[in-house]
């Protein structure tokens, strides 16, 4: 191995979290492979917990290949202690406690992250919660602040707003100096938005978003919505917007194709966009982890914001972690152990 490592701790093979074929949770299980090594500009993380996210549950189905070159492991976050470093790393160095943006396979004991995608774990945080950060710190950096380009005094509507992106994102957004309304299933899930900090929680099994969004605005709209519904809401979330509003949409939980009328988009000089985060170029996955760096990892060290964790399992149960993330019926993260596997 030519890198700097503490070679002796690093065995050859892992454990890691595999899926038989593709299908419903119940095919995950754990098996043994490689442990991989870093590339000249990759850092190996021994893996302490692993985020669980909506594209580990979509890779899983057998809907949503990795990219060329990406471990076909799951997990696309990963905190941990490196152990050892590419010869062209500069930032990080073995013993460093981080948390990465992963290409794929941080399911596993072992998991390599380019030096750009990584970041040193916010003082104060225990690893668990630092797994719980890159995945959607990333994704809310790059759509709300980059593409939405939100700016303080304005409003954000966050779709999901209970999810581990909505729960982050009403952070980030109030510290930015937002008013943030956020779209939920039930009470309980409302209740956690305005403890979170919301300024106001709507539930949509009992009342019109688009309805509550005109009263709450005095009939103006929302400069930026968060959407990862799709469906009908690709329509809902036209009207709902102000005039040159930015709506951003990062996944289609009621699928992507809807009959529209883009007139209003006209008049009101709409931006409709979206992205996906995993295809981007590692050049630009270290910019937004530089992004997050000056403006998040500060309040996160400070405690003004936190990532909130809905349940931590044993990575040898990540059927059921799955499962709650298949349920909908989760206010956060959901997060593996992999110390446990």
């Amino acid at each position: 191995m030519t890198t700097n490592s503490t070679e002796s701790t690093i065995p050859e093979s892992m454990l890691y979290v595999a899926m038989s074929e593709p299908g419903g949770p119940e095919v995950l299980g754990t098996e043994s492979t490689q442990t991989p090594e870093p590339a000249a500009d990759e850092v190996l993380i021994k893996v302490a917990y692993a985020g669980v996210n909506r594209p580990d549950v979509v890779q899983r189905q057998g809907l949503y290949p990795p990219p060329p070159g990406a471990s076909p492991i799951l997990g696309l976050e990963a905190s941990g202690e490196v152990v050892a470093v590419g010869t062209q790393v500069s930032k990080f160095q073995v013993g460093d406690r981080v948390c990465a943006l992963t290409n794929g396979g941080a399911y596993a004991q072992y998991v390599v992250a380019p030096e750009g995608q990584c970041l040193q774990v916010p003082s104060g945080l225990s690893m668990d919660q630092a797994a719980a950060l890159p995945e959607t710190c990333f994704t809310v950096w790059t759509n709300v602040f980059d593409r939405g380009a939100l700016q303080p005094g304005e409003t954000l509507l966050i779709h999901g707003g209970a999810s581990g992106i909505g729960t982050s994102a009403i952070q980030m957004a109030k510290a930015w100096g937002a008013r943030v309304l956020v779209t939920v299933s039930s009470e309980e899930k409302r209740q956690a938005c305005l403890e979170l900090g919301a300024d106001v929680a709507i539930n949509y099994q009992q009342d019109d978003f688009v309805e509550v969004v005109a009263r709450e605005t005095d009939g103006r709209g929302v400069d930026v919505i968060l959407d990862m519904v799709g469906g009908d809401y690709i329509q809902r979330n036209i009207t709902a917007a102000a005039v040159d509003g930015r709506i951003v949409n990062i996944a289609f939980l009621r699928g992507p194709q809807n009959d529209i009328n883009l007139l209003p988009m006209m008049l009101k000089r709409l931006t409709l966009t979206g992205s996906t985060l995993r295809p981007q170029s590692a050049e630009a996955k270290a910019h937004i982890a530089e992004q997050l760096q000056t403006h998040i990892w500060p309040l996160l060290e400070a405690k003004t914001m936190l990532p909130k964790l809905a349940q931590v399992f044993p990575a040898t149960e990540a059927t059921a972690a799955h499962q709650l993330m298949e349920s909908h019926d989760l206010i956060g993260k959901v997060v593996l152990e992999l110390a446990t596997i």
